[in-house]
C-alpha cells in the first residue's frame, strides 16, 4: 500500500470537494433550522455524496469502456474542468440566491450534488480508476479520508466561520483554487501529452 499516493490523492479530493467554500452554503441553505435537525441533514447529504462517489471510483472503468472514452479525453476534460472549477474559487461569485429555500430543496441537490460530489470530483475519480485500476483499495482509502475531513469541517462550520470569520473562509478557499490551478494545468499537459503519444 503506497501511502504516499494515497495522502497527495485525498488532499487533492479534499481541496476540489471546497468544504471551506462550501461551508458559508450550507449555513445559509439551513440557517432556519434548529442545531440538530441541521446536523441531520448535512450528515444525509454527506453520506449520500459518498455513495455517489465511491460509485463512480468503483465503476469507472466500466462507465468509461460504456461511453467509449480515451484516457487522453479524460485528461483534457478533466484538466479544463478542475481549471474552471479553481476559477470560481478563486474569483468567486455568489453561490446562494436571494429566494427563500425550504429544506425539502436540499435534498441531494444542491447539497450532495454538485457542492460536495461535484463535476470535477467525478472526472478526478474516474481518472483514478481508469490509469491505475489496480490501486482501488488505495483510491478507496483517499476518497474516504477525504471526505472525511470534508465531513468535519461542514458538520462544525458554524463553529469554524464564527472564529475565521466571512473573510478567513474566502482567503482559504482563495488558496485551495491557487492549488488546484496547478493541479489542472498538469491534468492537462498530461491529456496532451498523452494524446500526441497516441497519433
Amino acid at each position: 500500500m503506497n501511502w504516499n499516493d494515497i495522502a497527495s490523492t485525498s488532499v487533492t479530493i479534499f481541496l476540489i470537494m471546497d468544504p471551506f467554500g462550501n461551508a458559508p452554503v450550507f449555513n445559509a441553505l439551513l440557517s432556519g433550522l434548529d442545531s440538530r435537525r441541521r446536523a441531520i441533514v448535512v450528515a444525509r447529504e454527506l453520506l449520500i455524496a459518498l455513495i455517489i462517489l465511491f460509485g463512480f471510483l468503483i465503476a469507472g472503468n466500466a462507465f468509461l469502456d460504456f461511453l467509449g472514452l480515451k484516457q487522453p479525453s479524460l485528461n483534457i476534460s478533466g484538466g479544463i474542468l478542475l481549471f474552471i472549477i479553481s476559477l470560481h474559487m478563486i474569483f468567486p461569485s455568489s453561490k446562494v440566491t436571494e429566494d427563500n429555500r425550504n429544506v425539502e430543496d436540499t435534498f441531494i441537490v444542491p447539497l450532495a450534488v454538485p457542492l460536495i460530489a461535484g463535476p470535477s470530483t467525478i472526472a478526478v475519480l474516474l481518472l483514478l480508476s481508469s490509469t491505475r485500476p489496480e490501486q482501488l483499495f488505495e483510491w478507496s482509502i483517499a476518497l474516504f479520508l477525504a471526505w472525511l475531513g470534508t465531513t468535519i469541517l461542514l458538520m462544525t462550520s458554524s463553529f469554524l466561520l464564527k472564529m475565521i470569520g466571512s473573510r478567513g473562509s474566502r482567503a482559504l478557499e482563495r488558496l485551495m483554487g491557487m492549488i488546484l490551478v496547478f493541479l489542472a494545468i498538469q491534468m492537462l499537459l498530461d491529456g496532451i501529452q498523452d494524446f500526441l503519444m497516441s497519433l
